[in-house]
């Protein structure tokens, strides 16, 4: 375990103070899981972008394979 110092900005820090009362959670356990949920969201964000462009560059292929498809069906 790695240990880390950090600054907040006062809002924060009063926010997740109410939070983690509420929670009744250790400020330390809840950081991590902060952190750790938004290292999800960061790399689903990535790899959506990633799909997106690498659809854009077959886009056009795909389309040339459905038309093929299309003609045997006639």
């Amino acid at each position: 375990m790695k240990n880390l110092s950090l600054k907040l900005r006062d809002e924060i820090f009063l926010e997740t103070e109410k939070v983690i009362r509420k929670l009744k959670v250790p400020r330390n356990l809840y950081i991590n899981h902060a952190i750790d949920h938004y290292n999800k969201v960061f790399k689903k964000r990535q790899l959506k972008a990633k799909l997106s462009d690498e659809s854009k560059l077959v886009a056009g292929e795909s389309l040339k394979v459905l038309k093929e498809f299309e003609s045997l069906e006639d």
